[in-house]
């Protein structure tokens, strides 16, 4: 199988990469392995390096609003795992036109490509955040989509698009919806590894308003987990949410970050809240729990211990992105 993930050599991609040609997947058997990527600020080779003599890899550096390049690599595909996108809801709020571009233009390019191509298979990763703000329950697939920043409604409109190939001509399209990740190898304008690599080099970490914003954390390797399920399982045209299971304020967050490096409260630094900040993020995960078998594997604190010593003993990988 040839297998195409855009956005490869991120954080998330190069996990699904990393296990493709590693531990593999149930139901994908991937004889080849085609990153294509843009290498903008957050894609990083570096992020590769566990498999970059696999012979079955092979490293593309391309921009999916890029028409001709795009049919290039996709020719032949078997299955696309689009995971490609601008994600950093601060960079929408102060430059939201890449967001529009890479986003949604940059998926339309590629479902046409998978479409005039004859692409087995296109998986079109996103996320709970086009589903606005939620104050109890939980999202389920149906519910409407009501983004909040520019880098959500950017996601929401590819989600549309995604769906619209799929009805009007037929495409074999799946897409998910993941809450928020953590784990190895995220680039450190997030909030985990942010606060882990401000902490580990002395400094506060910035805490948006009252820290009360409520967020579900899903370790990367059980999103990919549940990624792959939904490729090789799940049926054509459906959505399928991804959730972790632990929702935790902002602030219960940092405690934890705290108590994980031996810090205490005086490192945090209380800072305005971000505009249209969403107040909670909550997804029904029921669906690929129950049609695909879906559970989280990773348990929360052995994760976040894992993540916060994977930074401690990697600054070579992190020092050079903070400067």
């Amino acid at each position: 199988m040839r297998v195409v993930v855009t956005g490869g050599a991120g954080f998330i991609g190069s996990c699904l990469v990393r296990t493709l040609l590693g531990a593999g997947y149930p139901g994908i058997d991937a004889t080849e392995v085609v990153v294509l990527d843009a290498f903008t600020y957050a894609g990083r080779i570096e992020n590769l390096d566990p498999v970059r003599d696999d012979p079955r890899l092979r490293v593309v550096r391309a921009d999916i609003r890029d028409s001709a390049r795009v049919a290039e690599v996709l020719r032949g595909a078997d299955l696309v795992l689009h995971l490609a996108a601008e994600t950093h809801v601060d960079r929408s709020i102060t430059g939201a036109a890449d967001f529009v571009t890479t986003n949604v233009v940059g998926t339309q390019v590629l479902l046409q490509a998978a479409l005039d191509l004859g692409v087995g298979r296109f998986v079109h990763v996103s996320t709970d955040e086009v589903y606005g703000s939620i104050e109890t329950g939980s999202w389920p697939e149906t519910d409407p989509l009501e983004p909040n920043s520019p880098y959500s409604a950017a996601k929401a409109g590819s989600d549309l698009l995604a769906r619209s190939y799929s009805r009007t001509h037929g495409l074999d399209v799946v897409i998910t919806r993941c809450s928020n990740n953590y784990g190895p190898y995220q680039f450190p304008e997030k909030v985990i590894p942010l606060f882990v690599t401000n902490l580990l080099d002395g400094g506060t970490v910035p805490l948006y308003g009252d820290g009360g914003n409520v967020r579900d954390w899903l370790h990367v390797a059980d999103h990919c987990r549940g990624i792959a399920l939904a490729a090789a399982q799940g049926r054509a045209g459906e959505t399928y949410n991804i959730g972790g299971g632990t929702e935790l304020t902002n602030r219960e967050l940092t405690d934890r970050l705290l108590a994980a490096v031996g810090a205490g409260p005086e490192r945090v630094e209380h800072v305005p809240d971000r505009k249209g900040h969403d107040r909670r993020y909550s997804v029904d995960w029921s669906k690929i729990r129950d049609e695909l078998g879906y559970t989280p594997q990773v348990p929360f604190d052995a994760g976040l211990a894992d993540t916060v010593a994977w930074y401690a003993g990697h600054r070579a990988w992190w020092e050079p992105l903070r400067r």
